[in-house]
């Protein structure tokens, strides 16, 4: 039964690898192929948790590039798409990461949409992310979650101070997770620590130097 498991696991894992290299280069054409294709698969396979979550997945980094590109309208289409195939895992399989996606989607929903999106999703963003945190508080995506959280939706309840503080958790957890230095170079930015924000910047480069948003992060944060 563990052989299967790990078996059906390989799969999963290496789309997750391919849909993050899409993210680092901004490749949107190949995130959104990836993104449909995996939609047609998870509608053939409505009972397969694991379907759902690889195209609910793929959505999310579809929306996510379209956030860092400015198109707020298509990662609004997108994650909202992709929060009906995150529901349904969850429904089907009710694991940590698959509150995270969620949660993740109801947060993009939110920063893509209106004021009437930000009050709709931001609360469903919190609940599930905090349900992940919940059943696992050492995975340091969850607190990388709460922060990016915290970052937009400070007008519920979170903010620069809540979002620093969630991406050194997740530092301290996983010191090579490149994201949360990125993430927490962009709550520091905006907390006009920009000499600390630099250095946050430099260090996910070094973990992760593909990544296109992150050069541009640092590249347009002032010295001091």
């Amino acid at each position: 039964m563990r052989i299967f498991a790990l078996a059906m696991a390989v799969p999963l894992i290496a789309a997750a690898l391919d849909l993050e290299a899409m993210r680092d280069k901004q490749d949107r054409p190949a995130l959104e192929k990836m993104a449909a294709e995996s939609a047609a698969a998870a509608d053939k396979s409505p009972k397969d948790a694991g379907a759902q979550y690889g195209a609910a997945l793929a959505a999310s980094y579809v929306a996510e590039v379209a956030l860092e590109v400015r198109d707020k309208a298509k990662a609004a289409q997108a994650a909202e798409g992709g929060i009906k195939l995150a529901e349904r895992a969850v429904a089907l399989q009710p694991t940590a990461e698959h509150y995270r996606l969620l949660g993740t989607l109801y947060g993009q929903a939110a920063a893509g949409g209106n004021m009437l999106a930000i009050v709709s999703y931001g609360k469903k963003a919190r609940d599930a992310v905090a349900k992940a945190l919940e059943m696992d508080p050492k995975a340091a995506r969850n607190w990388l979650a709460r922060g990016i959280g915290n970052y937009y939706m400070a007008a519920l309840g979170g903010g620069q101070d809540a979002a620093i503080a969630d991406m050194k958790k997740a530092i301290e957890i996983d010191p090579k997770l490149a994201e949360a230095y990125l993430w927490l170079g962009v709550s520091l930015r905006k907390a006009k620590r920009n000499a600390e924000a630099r250095q946050a910047f430099q260090k996910s480069l070094e973990l992760n130097p593909r990544r296109v948003w992150a050069k541009e992060q640092l590249d347009k944060t002032p010295a001091t």
